[in-house]
């Protein structure tokens, strides 16, 4: 997964943090990954060698996960809390009311990285219900379609910037 061209990720200083730190031990990690890979390919024939193949496969997820950190580190836009007017945004926190349910539901519009293991429920702004509420203003109902294919009708009852505690 990358992040693409022009598209701004925010991030709280402590998801920044945390992702920077990730990062660091990653790359730090990385000849000890390389010393598995050629510990294991000593061993033998690389056809039946289960330890160099799980030791190739670690690599290339470990790179991935690299570069993605890379580029999302370098796009990201450190503690720059989205304006509080009210709109459904990446960093604000939702409060929502689905037709045809009196219950609220909350939660912060962002991706995994920006959520972190914070104690509020993280929806992507790419998932349906993310889509659907961008843009909407405190008050407007949107619909989006359910994975089943019916239609969620949606109200956006407030939206305030994440403050990451």
């Amino acid at each position: 997964m990358t992040v693409s061209e022009g598209k701004v990720t925010w991030l709280t200083q402590d998801a920044y943090d945390r992702l920077k730190n990730e990062l660091d031990e990653l790359i730090e990690n990385r000849p000890v990954i390389a010393e598995k890979i050629n510990a294991s390919r000593e061993e033998g024939d690389l056809k039946e060698n289960g330890g160099y193949h799980a030791a190739r496969e670690e690599q290339g997820q470990q790179e991935a996960r690299i570069r993605h950190l890379q580029e999302l580190l370098r796009t990201a836009k450190v503690g720059e809390a989205p304006a509080n007017d009210g709109i459904a945004e990446p960093g604000m926190v939702l409060t929502v009311r689905y037709d045809g349910d009196d219950d609220e539901e909350t939660f912060l519009l962002a991706t995994r990285e920006e959520g972190g293991e914070g104690p509020i429920e993280v929806y992507s702004p790419d998932s349906p219900l993310g889509k659907a509420l961008l843009g909407a203003k405190e008050g407007e109902a949107r619909e989006y379609v359910l994975p089943n294919g019916s239609t969620q009708k949606v109200s956006l009852v407030k939206a305030v910037p994440y403050s990451g505690s």
